[in-house]
């Protein structure tokens, strides 16, 4: 089997690589050989590629940046996944898609369903939501994985800023009014291998909306304590963590409040959750940092 991931030095991309070696031929591309704002270069590359699986693992991700590059996030976040699906769809093969907690305004007062509306407070959001009914629209096999708050130990993101931030600063203020739970790339990488497989073996069909994301909740702030602790322990610690409302840190795009979303309906058709969020950071910061594991901890389990 050849299974085609795009985006192939991303987060979530470099997890898949490793989770899916053992599954048939990996072809990761990256910007250069696959650039999703160029749709017709999407379309040449999976027709002279055949691939029997595709995954859409990269995405427009500059959430405060997008306000003033819409277009450049539509065209990555919202065309190409459509140019994807069709492309999939005639090959006759699925096409697993990635999408975000951001998507909805967080104004509910509880974790949210996958049929709860969208309203996205952003170009972000609007253009993975855009991206989402893209490839619904085009009807054919397709999965497509909602997931929030995304870590780990490659690229930029929170735990990596924090782990570099909290070394050098005497006093770092984060975030405590936006709730949602951190997910490591890598429990979404294992959480798709099981998926995958139950594909293959002929027991489940690529198809249907599912959120994604790590068990528990906590704040960026709670985050960023817990990161804080690792480094206590270690001897690392400089900084001392504060409280700050998001109001009062003010960003160029709206983030929602409540970003925490309800798994259930992911453990109840396909047998897979993702471990509770800070069993699965303490996990992550076991490995060393920008090496693959060669153990993977964090093998999805029923909730």
């Amino acid at each position: 089997m050849k299974i085609l991931i795009t985006g192939s030095k991303g987060q979530l991309a470099r997890e898949l690589q490793t989770e899916l070696a053992g599954e048939g031929k990996v072809l990761a591309l990256g910007q250069n050989a696959l650039d999703l704002a160029d749709a017709e270069q999407i379309r040449q590359q999976v027709r002279l590629l055949r691939p029997n699986l595709i995954l859409n693992a990269a995405a427009y991700t500059a959430v405060d940046r997008a306000e003033s590059e819409r277009d450049k996030a539509f065209a990555v976040n919202a065309v190409a996944p459509g140019v994807l699906a069709e492309e999939a769809a005639r090959l006759g093969v699925p096409l697993v898609h990635y999408s975000t907690d951001y998507v909805f305004d967080g104004r509910k007062p509880s974790p949210y369903r996958e049929d709860d509306t969208p309203n996205p407070l952003g170009v972000y959001g609007a253009s993975k939501l855009a991206g989402e009914r893209a490839v619904q629209a085009v009807g054919g096999q397709h999965l497509i994985l909602r997931t929030s708050w995304v870590y780990g130990l490659y690229g930029r993101n929170f735990l990596l800023t924090m782990l570099r931030l909290l070394q050098e600063r005497d006093e770092l203020s984060v975030v405590s009014d936006e709730i949602g739970a951190p997910t490591w790339a890598r429990g979404i990488a294992m959480a798709t291998g099981a998926m995958v497989r139950r594909w293959r073996a002929g027991e489940a069909g690529m198809d249907g909306l599912y959120h994604l994301a790590a068990g528990g909740e906590t704040s960026w702030y709670g985050f960023a304590c817990e990161i804080a602790e690792h480094l206590r322990r270690q001897g690392r610690l400089r900084a001392r963590v504060l409280p700050i409302l998001s109001r009062d840190y003010p960003t160029a795009a709206q983030r929602p409040l409540n970003s925490r979303l309800d798994c259930s309906r992911l453990h109840s058709h396909w047998g897979v959750a993702l471990p509770h969020w800070q069993v699965a950071l303490a996990q992550c910061l076991a490995q060393p940092q920008g090496h693959p594991a060669e153990q993977l901890a964090a093998q999805p389990h029923p909730a």
